[in-house]
């Protein structure tokens, strides 16, 4: 025989398209009005109860959900057992609880307000230099750190928590159930507490009962010689503080490598490329290039081809797990003069006949093996 579902909007009194954060605040304020130890009516702590209730389902969005369809998510399992209960009114570890724990409902006692802080990761632009030789950066971070009036404890000076009258301290209701297995005793997180078996009436004000406040500060950073793009730096414990005052978080530093004008990277070898007039090339010549390191002088042989690379060892990037350091691979590239005075081009047309070059062969390259076989057969 079905009921009719509880208005649990009406007992909360906000609307039916009411916020998560209002439901939450028409909670708090029902709460404080009804508790047993605040409120002398007869029925404050049944209303109170009721309050309790209201708001559990409410603010678990799959329950909201089966209320607004015009459910009832408490009714569904025969009792107190939500809207997740399997077949039976029973969930899956309420079950398991059934036949391994003789009935009685598994106790996982109240929850700590004292927890952990998250990690967090920020990122860090550097330059090519930066991640080459290391470098001391100082940061500036907007995290949260422990409240300094209540030293995170969430109440004000000289109050403390109070212990949930509707769980005794438990911070959890224990329900009875009859299915077809027998009678089950189950558990769910007591709606007055929040589960933590106490309740803050005296709130800090400056942290609003989290124990925790957000500050921004400053913090330094030491990226070493030979960091690579992507890597993360970690930072242990400083992140923000968890709830309670809870032990902090690591913070991880990701570093980003700007793009150099000169050099790109690869590992911790460097490359640049130089360009070379066709004289330069033909007769040899020292240039002079600027390093990461300062200015370095270049021999360039002569006869020097178009693609040639001259390598300057432990010009790279520093070995981040080792000593020593990557090479610089210096590509050249040989420019061929595109405009010519009249004197200039009679000197190549010299030059072109002094070399028997006045009337060039196309200049074959080298085949592999079967091209090479070809030409053998050929007569090549």
């Amino acid at each position: 025989m079905s009921t009719a579902a509880k208005d649990y909007y009406g007992l909360l009194g906000v609307r039916r398209d009411a916020t998560p954060e209002e439901i939450k605040r028409a909670y708090r304020k029902l709460a404080r009005q009804l508790h047993p130890d605040v409120s002398s009516d007869a029925d404050a702590q049944e209303r109170f109860a009721e309050v309790s209730t209201a708001y559990e389902v409410l603010s678990d969005p799959a329950k909201r959900e089966i209320v607004d369809l015009g459910g009832d998510p408490l009714a569904q399992s025969g009792m107190n057992g939500g809207a997740d209960s399997g077949p039976f009114g029973m969930g899956f570890q309420d079950i398991m609880d059934t036949f391994f724990n003789g009935g009685a409902a598994r106790s996982r006692g109240p929850r700590s307000r004292t927890r952990p802080g998250a990690d967090a990761l920020i990122k860090l632009d550097l330059e090519l230099s930066e991640t080459t030789f290391g470098v001391n950066r100082e940061l500036t971070v907007d995290t949260a750190v422990v409240c300094a009036v209540c030293a995170g404890a969430g109440t004000e000076p000289g109050r403390h928590p109070h212990t949930c009258q509707t769980c005794g301290g438990r911070g959890e209701i224990q329900s009875v159930q009859r299915s077809l297995l027998g009678q089950v005793i189950t558990s769910r997180p007591c709606a007055a507490c929040q589960g933590f078996g106490t309740i803050i009436e005296h709130p800090c004000q400056p942290c609003g009962g989290e124990g925790r406040v957000r500050e921004r500060r400053a913090l330094r950073v030491k990226v070493p010689a030979g960091v690579e793009d992507g890597m993360r730096i970690r930072l242990a414990g400083e992140s923000e503080v968890g709830p309670g005052g809870g032990p902090p978080g690591d913070l991880y530093v990701e570093v980003h490598q700007r793009p150099h004008d000169v050099f790109t990277r690869k590992g911790d070898d460097l490359h640049c490329r130089v360009s070379l007039p066709m004289t330069a090339a033909a007769l040899g010549a020292r240039v002079t290039l600027k390093t990461l390191d300062g200015e370095e002088a270049i021999d360039i042989k002569s006869g020097t081809q178009s693609g040639a690379v001259v390598r300057i060892r432990a010009r790279g990037v520093p070995h981040l797990r080792s000593a020593g350091r990557g090479d610089l691979h210096i590509h050249l590239e040989v420019k061929t003069p595109t405009k010519l005075d009249p004197e200039q081009e009679k000197l190549i047309r010299d030059l072109a006949r002094l070399r028997d070059e006045e009337r060039p062969e196309p200049i074959r390259q080298a085949g592999g093996f079967l091209s090479k076989m070809r030409d053998a057969l050929n007569g090549h």
